[in-house]
């Protein structure tokens, strides 16, 4: 009797890990994505070290950089709120004050 060798069993944190970079652009955004990236490691570290016990090393990656990428976005657009909400106001206090310094004959 011939045996049928078993395939790679996935690893439970890359299965996490990509949930929760898939759920930090749906539900849980800085969240998730912490989760994802620091999960994603960790389940490329195991699978690295099971020695071909463990797959999943593609979910693992697409966690990390759904958690990169959300990441990123997440701190783009706080930059941008926050620019808008300090920068206008300077911006316009600029625009008086020239004004005041040149008027227009």
């Amino acid at each position: 009797m011939s045996e049928t060798p078993y395939p790679a069993q996935n690893s439970t944190l890359a299965v996490i890990s990509l949930i929760a970079g898939i759920g930090s652009w749906v539900i849980f955004p800085a969240v998730g994505a912490i989760v994802a990236i620091i999960l994603g490691h960790m389940a490329r570290r195991e699978i690295n070290e099971s020695a071909g016990a463990l797959s999943g090393d593609g979910m693992a990656l697409a966690g990390l950089l759904l958690g990169y990428a959300n990441l990123v976005f997440t701190v783009l657009i706080i930059c941008v709120v926050l620019a808008f909400l300090f920068g206008l106001p300077l911006f316009i206090f600029s625009l008086e004050t020239s004004y005041l310094l040149h008027p227009l004959i």
